[in-house]
């Protein structure tokens, strides 16, 4: 049906005069025919109009964990290889010098000992010191009296009291002994806590379920604190991203405003838009959004390219397929057919959507069928012949 409309229409009213007419009345009929424009006609309908916006993403995983070394030295072994699944807290994914950390915590927990010992030697000696100062005052005491009595000398007085000061001396000391013995035990405890710490972070579990998309060492090879070993990233929750130019940012809203996403012609569903950068930047004035996407359909994976159509306004109304609308005199006009002449009328339009275009103010209901093919060839009340409707 379409190609012969098309050839009618290609052909408009070129067509020649038989030359072998040469009645005045049937020369006359044949010209009014071939003055006639072919058209063809469609409906104005009902239709779903977006306003919207088409962008280019990228698809990332939402949870992603670049796992590092803990502590400095050379990857032991690496317990996992790309594409393995991961648990969080329970999957090994690699070590650092393990057993040369283990032997250091052995190490310190003699050390600790070690204090310990120390520390019950020192306490010992204050107890020592302790009875000895006790003698010694009772000594002094009893001297005293029996100087007052007469009973001794004074230089067996004087003795008495230089052995109570020095031994009230080494009490003092004694007691700073017993302090030193338990700092040097707590010191010792506090490098077994991080040499306890360094073995726990020497052995690097999964701090999150995933994949393992890429190892960045291997075996034998040197790494310090937060140098990346491996990168784990959760294919179960995905996350668009996008970039719109800087005109659009008032009307995006976090939450209300929806977006439909496709990856390579896989259809992964409406979401509403999770993320809106908070500021715009400001060289390639484009500002950032984001959707969540929960169990994306297989294919969407992170490093995919995505279509994002971002929705900003949606509702329903009249429509006609938007090349039926003209602009002509700086006014929109379209034509419809009444006894077979175009009839020229002037239109609003609105939101265009797949190639139909929204019908503002009324005027033209629904059912009417308006010129879809041949428009470009008429004016108004030029005659037209209708050869067929369009979709």
């Amino acid at each position: 049906m379409v190609a012969p409309v098309v050839a009618v229409l290609m052909s408009g009213c070129f067509l020649l005069k038989d030359p072998g007419e040469k009645q005045g009345g049937e020369a006359g009929a044949s010209a009014a025919v071939e003055r006639r424009i072919p058209v063809v006609l469609t409906p104005v309908a009902n239709r779903a109009f977006e306003e919207r916006l088409v962008v280019q993403g990228n698809v990332e995983a939402k949870n992603v964990a670049t796992v590092g070394a803990r502590i400095p030295g050379t990857v032991e072994a690496i317990f996992v290889d790309e594409g393995d699944p991961v648990v969080a807290g329970e999957t090994k994914l690699f070590a650092v010098d393990a057993l040369k950390v283990q032997k250091a915590l052995e190490v310190r927990k003699q050390d600790v000992a070690v204090a310990r010992c120390g520390r019950r030697e020192k306490e010992a000696n204050l107890e020592r010191v302790e009875a000895d100062l006790e003698k010694a005052e009772i000594d002094v005491r009893r001297f005293e009296k029996l100087y007052k009595d007469e009973a001794v000398s004074i230089d067996a007085l004087e003795q008495q009291q230089s052995r109570f000061k020095q031994t009230t001396a080494m009490h003092k000391h004694a007691l700073t002994l017993v302090d030193l013995g338990l700092e040097q035990l707590r010191q010792a405890e506090a490098a077994l806590a991080i040499a306890e710490k360094d073995l726990s972070d020497a052995t690097v579990y999964a701090p999150i379920d995933g994949v393992v998309s890429m190892r960045f060492l291997e075996p034998g090879e040197p790494t310090g604190v937060g140098t990346p070993v491996v990168r784990i990233e959760d294919p179960s929750v995905a996350e668009v991203t996008a970039f719109l130019p800087a005109q659009y940012y008032a009307r995006i809203q976090p939450g209300e405003t929806q977006a439909r996403v496709r990856v390579y012609g896989i259809d992964a569903g409406v979401h509403p838009v999770s993320y809106k950068a908070p500021t715009v930047l400001a060289k390639l004035r484009t500002f950032e959004v984001k959707c969540v996407l929960e169990d994306p359909p297989e294919g969407v994976v992170p490093g995919a390219i995505a279509e994002i159509q971002v929705f900003f306004e949606q509702r329903e109304g009249l429509g006609i397929p938007a090349d039926a609308v003209q602009v002509r005199n700086d006014k929109k006009i379209l034509f419809l057919v009444e006894k077979d002449r175009a009839q020229m009328m002037p239109v609003e339009t609105g939101i265009e959507t797949d190639g139909w275009i929204e019908l503002l103010g009324g005027g033209v209901d629904e059912g009417v069928r308006v010129v879809t093919m041949g428009q470009y060839l008429l004016d108004d009340g030029s005659p037209v012949s209708v050869h067929g409707e369009g979709a």
